[in-house]
């Protein structure tokens, strides 16, 4: 193979992976996009569970509801999911 069409195909390459990687992070863009829907509408139906719960005299937390949320991302996701559930619980928690 001389110099001449190694370059072409090395650019070809390249050129390649950019589309590729562009095209990735567009779908990560749009799957990001559907998560952070996806975290607004928990916030809202916690919201409503912790205004009921209050209404009937209970507490805004429930720990052993939160602990089984923890258990099944950490089973799903390892010890990541456990930081991942925290997160989102204490974003559901609200300010009350």
């Amino acid at each position: 193979m001389s110099s001449t069409t190694s370059d072409v195909t090395d650019t070809a390459d390249v050129t390649d992976t950019a589309a590729v990687i562009g095209s990735a992070r567009e779908r990560i863009d749009a799957l990001d996009g559907r998560i952070l829907e996806l975290i607004g509408e928990r916030m809202a139906v916690s919201a409503s569970i912790q205004e009921a719960r209050i209404a009937s005299g209970g507490r805004r937390v429930h720990l052993s509801r939160e602990m089984e949320i923890l258990d099944r991302y950490r089973q799903t996701l390892g010890k990541p999911g456990t930081t991942l559930a925290m997160t989102l619980l204490e974003l559901c928690r609200g300010r009350a």
